[in-house]
């Protein structure tokens, strides 16, 4: 792989890594714990840095598969981020829309008790992060 393409991806990894630590294990936690800030409310916030966060995460996957493909990547780096990018469309699609139809419910006044759901998304983000650091060293080795 060219020096520029893993440079380029390398990029658009550490990003999309840095994006996720800053949200999903700092921001998402502490805004809970805000003062005034009530479970409806922190859903509601939550939900929308989700969606963005997601579609960046979309965006960056794209990118950097695209960069992989046209730098002449190895098969390493190339498995990795198909990888990770399954896992964002596992995630998205399968463990977000639970999610989503659970918050829409507290959101509409349900008083629901605490959810283990949330458990499977925070284990899919630390097997991204796994990932995504993964990707990180293998594109910077080839």
């Amino acid at each position: 792989m060219s020096s520029g393409a893993a440079a380029t991806a390398n990029a658009f990894v550490f990003v999309w890594l840095g994006m996720v630590l800053a949200i999903s294990f700092m921001e998402t936690p502490l805004k809970f714990r805000a003062p005034g800030v009530t479970v409806p409310v922190g859903l509601g916030i939550g939900r929308l840095v989700f969606r963005a966060l997601n579609a960046a995460e979309a965006a960056l996957a794209v990118a950097v598969l695209a960069t992989l493909a046209t730098g002449g990547a190895p098969a390493a780096p190339t498995a990795l981020a198909a990888a990770v990018t399954a896992l964002l469309a596992v995630q998205v699609g399968v463990v977000r829309r639970r999610l989503t139809a659970r918050t829409d419910r507290v959101l509409a006044g349900e008083d629901l008790p605490r959810s283990r759901r949330h458990l499977a998304y925070v284990a899919c983000e630390v097997a991204k992060v796994a990932l995504l650091i993964a990707l990180g060293v293998a594109a910077a080795t080839s």
